[in-house]
């Protein structure tokens, strides 16, 4: 079969690796039907993390082509999603839906090890289907489905970890997928206002076309915005949707005294200058989120079938798996209006 396979430092190619097979009895093999291209994906594509040679991807949908004896939940025909990451699958934590906390240290995430190829490919295979994969409910779209693999749920839980109150003031930095996403679920906690900070003239367009209070955040104006927006005191709550040690700055500078902080940019430096002393005078509240995505699916499916949460237009283009190397050059760049990528592993 085909997959997408990190070559080196910004480099993908599409190279033909052997047909995936079950992991054990209770794995599952899915035909990849839709894939997307994650911001997470290009730490690895810069080469923050090393990965060469592996097999990316950890947003896909699809259908089960082979089902494991001891898979309760699906059987062979079923449109699944999948949780881009995934625990042990045993612990009262994953059967909670929160891998991240797995007692039994299994967490892993899709295409990021050779141990568990991603789904930027033709067919994955997915251990531990009753815990980490989930029937496609009618009411979902394609879609949808691929957003709830990872990014829905990492918007809607730093918003939900953000404290928002009713009539409060908000603040998103970074305007990118999982910042529109998290604009979007805030705006289900009740706030009075959302201002939403990104450089990008198009992402501030999308921000204002959804309610929110567009700032400039370019030449580091984006702080000093949210204060004068604020008439000097800062959001209640802030989501840091970037992951840039700037932009985790900013976050602290754009808070008000006693806010909450909620920073779901992926930020990997070891040594990162965080201003103490204003998060200290302040007391704020500061979460980082890495997203126990099964635990949010009851949660959403219900908000997207209900329409309550419209999660339209975060896919603006739309590339064939062949097209790979183009598809993340795009994304990466930031080229022609792009917002997300999703690849047809078909063409």
């Amino acid at each position: 079969m085909r997959a997408v396979v990190l070559t080196g430092e910004r480099t993908v190619a599409i190279e033909n690796v052997p047909d995936p097979e079950l992991t054990g009895p209770d794995g599952v093999v899915v035909r990849v039907e839709h894939t997307a291209i994650c911001g997470s994906d290009l730490h690895l594509y810069h080469g923050d993390i090393e990965a060469t040679g592996v097999r990316l991807g950890h947003e896909f949908i699809g259908t089960v082509a082979e089902a494991g004896p001891e898979v309760r939940t699906l059987r062979v025909g079923d449109r699944v999603l999948v949780s881009g990451l995934i625990g042990c699958g045993h612990c009262d934590a994953c059967a909670s839906g929160d891998p991240v906390l797995c007692r039994n240290g299994g967490l892993t995430i899709f295409g990021t090890t050779p141990g568990l190829p991603g789904g930027q490919a033709e067919a994955v295979a997915v251990p531990l289907a009753d815990t980490f994969a989930l029937p496609i409910p009618e009411s979902i779209d394609d879609e949808q489905a691929v957003l709830l693999t990872d990014i829905l749920p990492t918007g809607f839980l730093a918003a939900q970890r953000a404290a928002i109150s009713p009539g409060s003031t908000v603040a998103v930095i970074g305007l990118g997928p999982v910042g529109i996403l998290a604009l979007q679920c805030a705006q289900l906690f009740g706030p009075a206002r959302v201002l939403a900070l990104d450089p990008v003239p198009d992402r501030l367009e999308r921000a204002a076309a959804l309610g929110a209070e567009p700032i400039n955040a370019s030449n580091g104006g984006g702080p000093a915005g949210v204060l004068d927006a604020t008439a000097g005191r800062g959001a209640d709550a802030v989501i840091e949707a970037v992951g840039l040690d700037q932009t985790i700055a900013d976050a602290i500078v754009c808070a008000a005294t006693g806010a909450t902080i909620s920073i779901v940019g992926v930020n990997l430096s070891m040594t990162l200058p965080f201003p103490m002393a204003a998060a200290l005078l302040k007391n704020v509240t500061v979460r980082m989120t890495v997203a126990a995505i099964p635990s949010t699916w009851r949660a959403l499916v219900a908000l997207l079938a209900s329409g309550r949460l419209r999660p339209e237009g975060i896919f603006t283009h739309h590339l064939g798996l062949s097209a790979a190397a183009d598809a993340y050059r795009i994304f990466d760049r930031h080229e022609d209006g792009v917002l997300k990528v999703l690849l047809d592993p078909t063409t």
